[in-house]
């Protein structure tokens, strides 16, 4: 088998005409992909960084980081993933962790405080601006001691498994796993000919990685945007008319506001979506609207991707049975559930903790904060974050029961429930929303007469605030901690 490099520098070597990456207007060649890559590479060894020495990369989804990213993979250089939409001192936080001999960004990603750190470390800055030739800023006398665990992209997790924390996804991992993936084998066998791949997910994020590296390296044409639209999605659809596609479980919902044609959509035989949970309803309306399957998955970066899915096949045979699960594990996963307070196995249709074995990862069980259930016929159904958890009281609210509520309201798009402190209850539940574009806004008391309906009137949130559109993370999460900020 090829090694991840080898693999690189193949893609790297492709006829330089042949077209790589569409960007805004523009599409560019390989030709224009590796005269990129291999500017880095010149400016790497200019600023005196070593063949080999690790690397922290803070891309943007644009095409000069994608670049960047294969030009530091050819040279079999570890790379640390640092997110670019989040604050200077987060940024800088994430390369005062030893390992790394420089930082490649955007310019502007090259604030006040990762300019203080890079200097502190001695750091060579490398600047991309554009496909160009980057700048090099050597800001100080390099330390000699850098070294991060070979052949590895270090990523950062999104908390499936507790607190965030860095993650190495080896070289050997995505040899054996990325580069054929349920994802690219659906676009079929001849990936020059296909349509064009769509690109959205933060290329620092394991969907980014899941999805941007197959793609490239099996030499599929790709349209990366550097954030997801609506309008972007369908324009894509319109033109390209793939068979199969996918969107975020928040997109869903927008489609069905914004009444996209049927004809729009007809090439499409299967959508995936994941990252986040789908409302039932919603799925049942896309699905009777359109009469496309929404094949629902789940995965971590813990797991190295997914190990879940609801597969055609699955759908076709189980279709409404199975309304909302994720499907069954992907070959040679197992799941378990056991309970949350002596860890006990627990027997079909009981909800517990998830434990997962992904045989991309090892043989020993991960356990997750995910709360599930896995029913008699072995789909796997979500039920919410053990961790998310508000005591109000004495009374244990999950927000996820709150949002469903919330949800079953026409006028609400999008929900996100946390907890926020308060001095006489502990923990009382506040809800940020947001509101679809048909349809004239609703009053706050509306909504709360709404919940009542359904919920009892512990779980009714005391705070609301209503957003154009909720904070994401790199997944298409819901950013919990960026909801509570809000309060």
């Amino acid at each position: 088998m090829a090694t991840l490099p080898q693999l690189v520098r193949a893609a790297l070597d492709r006829d330089p005409a042949l077209p790589a990456i569409c960007f805004g207007d523009r599409w560019y060649t390989w030709g224009d992909v590796r005269y990129a890559a291999d500017k880095l590479e010149d400016s790497l060894a200019a600023a005196g960084i070593a063949p080999g020495e690790p690397v922290a990369l803070v891309p943007r989804n644009r095409p000069e980081a994608i670049a960047a990213l294969l030009c530091l993979l050819a040279q079999r250089r570890s790379v640390r993933m640092v997110y670019s939409f989040q604050s200077d001192e987060r940024m800088a936080a994430a390369l005062a962790r030893p390992g790394i001999a420089a930082v490649v960004l955007h310019d502007e990603d090259f604030g006040e405080a990762v300019a203080a750190e890079a200097a502190r470390q001695g750091l060579a800055v490398i600047v991309l601006s554009g496909m160009m030739r980057p700048t090099i800023r050597r800001l100080s006398e390099r330390p000699t001691d850098n070294q991060m665990p070979v052949d590895t992209i270090e990523i950062l997790t999104s908390g499936t498994t507790g607190t965030p924390k860095h993650f190495p996804v080896s070289f050997g991992l995505i040899e054996r796993h990325f580069v054929s993936t349920p994802l690219t084998r659906s676009q079929g066998d001849a990936p020059q000919s296909a349509p064009p791949f769509l690109l959205y997910f933060p290329l620092a994020n394991i969907t980014g990685l899941y999805s941007t590296l197959p793609t490239l390296l099996r030499g599929q044409r790709a349209i990366l945007l550097e954030k997801f639209s609506l309008e972007a999605w369908h324009g894509y659809v319109k033109t390209w008319r793939p068979a199969h596609s996918g969107v975020p479980p928040s997109a869903v919902r927008q489609i069905l506001d914004a009444d996209i044609p049927i004809e729009d959509l007809a090439s499409i035989r299967a959508m995936g979506v994941g990252a986040a949970p789908l409302a039932p309803d919603v799925q049942d309306g896309f699905e009777r609207r359109y009469g496309i399957p929404i094949l629902l998955s789940y995965g971590a970066t813990e797991f190295a991707g997914p190990v879940a899915m609801m597969t055609a096949e699955l759908h076709q045979e189980w279709g409404d049975r199975k309304r909302g699960s994720v499907g069954k594990p992907l070959p040679g996963v197992q799941l378990r559930i056991v309970d949350p307070e002596d860890g006990r196995p627990l027997a079909a249709g009981e909800t517990g903790l998830l434990h997962v074995i992904s045989p991309r990862i090892g043989e020993d069980w991960i356990a997750t904060t995910d709360l599930a259930m896995i029913d008699a016929d072995g789909f796997l159904f979500l039920k919410g974050r053990a961790d998310g958890a508000i005591m109000r009281g004495g009374f244990k609210l999950l927000p996820e029961a709150i949002e469903e509520a919330l949800l079953s309201h026409p006028a609400i798009a999008e929900a996100a429930v946390v907890g926020i402190d308060d001095d006489r209850l502990g923990q009382v539940p506040a809800a940020a929303i947001r509101v679809a574009s048909s349809g004239p806004s609703p009053e706050i008391a509306e909504i709360e007469a709404h919940l009542r309906r359904i919920l009892l009137a512990t779980h009714i949130p005391t705070q609301w605030k209503i957003c154009e559109e909720l904070p994401k993370t790199a997944s298409l999460k819901v950013d919990r901690t960026a909801v509570k900020s809000l309060f």
